[in-house]
């Protein structure tokens, strides 16, 4: 265990009748849908971090900039920096993402305020940006460093602009290191500062997470035509399309033309194509995408208000998937015609098998404009019953 402060180391508008969504958690989520993890701890409980420099922020004193790991649920790793510079960093305690406008009320800080500009800090500071493009921004911003920024003064300064924007400490600019290093270093570290901090930032509001949606005029039909059309919504990259088909059955668009994963994108109407003569029966089809999970969420220890923990931000976007799973069914062309059903909608019913959907763990999407929160998600497709 570590209780350390930093003080010391620093929808589609319309569903068909037949879909509805409801919400399942993974493992890796909180009991609300939200990631969580813990910080990385050596063998020792210190926290792992790659440190920066230890920083001179003059009445608001002498703090180690220091980019952290956070181990989520489900193996995935996240790097942070630190907001709350007065609340003690911990390893033992459960890290919940939530909504910037869940912040800790207590202390009182500056992040509700800013938490645009540090968004943007962390977009345009490191590691959030490269050092290679960093130094190419910070070359046409007009800004000079010396031979390029190295990863230690990049973390030094991004810290600084951070908590500068979060809690309201300064960056002395004649000295901002704290111990003694070289005046380079020191000059590199403020210049970057200033910039972060500088008239540039204009902020960058809390990014809307990857999504993927299916939805279903129609989920049933018979053999000779086609069954459809789902309706792809997505924010991401389609990378995969897989069918779950009989023989001879196929995935097209509404022409006829078989489908591939490169075929689909957001906007895309897809057809169950079921040729003339082939037996009753059902299938479907998955659609994967993948997107950008974002810089700038924001992670709260659990039982904030009873077990208080450095809250900590995530410094670098990641790749993350989101399946989504579609139904249909068939009967023979003459069969006889099936009746509504009685099944209510989000109901399993005796409606048959459903199709799942569901995102890498610890990935918050919104599904139909219904923002999950990291859940994943089930579209349950209620089909008609035959009548006997």
């Amino acid at each position: 265990m570590q209780v350390r402060s930093t003080l010391v180391r620093g929808g589609i508008a319309a569903l068909a009748a037949a879909a509805a969504v409801m919400i399942s958690s993974p493992a890796a989520l909180a009991d609300d849908g939200a990631a969580r993890g813990r910080v990385v701890a050596d063998e020792n409980g210190h926290a792992k971090a790659t440190v920066g420099y230890r920083l001179n922020l003059g009445r608001g004193g002498n703090y180690i900039a220091e980019l952290f790991e956070m181990k989520l649920s489900n193996g995935s790793s996240l790097k942070l920096y630190c907001v709350q510079i007065t609340v003690g960093l911990r390893t033992d305690v459960d890290m919940v993402e939530r909504p910037w406008s869940k912040y800790p009320t207590k202390p009182k800080t500056s992040f509700n305020d800013n938490s645009a500009k540090i968004n943007w800090v962390l977009h345009n500071g490191y590691p959030g940006t490269g050092l290679d493009a960093l130094g190419k921004a910070l070359k046409k911003a007009g800004v000079e460093v010396h031979d390029g920024v190295s990863e230690r003064e990049a973390i030094a300064a991004t810290q600084a602009a951070v908590w500068h924007f979060s809690d309201g400490v300064n960056l002395d600019p004649k000295q901002p290191l704290a111990e003694d290093n070289p005046a380079e270093a020191n000059a590199d570290v403020a210049a970057l500062y200033a910039y972060l901090t500088g008239d540039l930032n204009k902020g960058i509001g809390e990014q809307p997470k990857p999504t993927l949606n299916i939805a279903a005029e129609k989920t049933e039909g018979t053999a000779g035509g086609k069954i459809g059309p789902f309706s792809v919504a997505t924010s991401g990259d389609i990378t995969s399309l897989t069918s779950q088909l009989p023989e001879g059955v196929k995935i097209t668009d509404a022409d006829g033309k078989e489908l591939k994963n490169s075929d689909v994108k957001d906007g895309s109407k897809l057809y169950v194509d079921v040729p003339a003569g082939t037996k009753a029966g059902k299938g479907g089809f998955t659609l994967k995408a993948t997107g950008e999970l974002d810089t700038g969420r924001l992670f709260v220890a659990e039982n904030y208000d009873r077990q208080p923990a450095q809250s900590l931000i995530v410094a670098d976007s990641e790749k993350t998937e989101v399946t989504a799973n579609a139904a249909a069914s068939w009967t023979e062309a003459g069969a006889p015609s099936t009746a509504p059903s009685t099944t209510p909608a989000g109901s399993t019913g005796g409606g048959g098998d459903l199709a799942n959907t569901g995102v890498d763990a610890a990935v918050p999407f919104t599904v139909g404009g219904l923002l999950l929160g990291g859940g994943a998600l089930m579209l349950l497709v209620n089909r008609r019953r035959s009548r006997a």
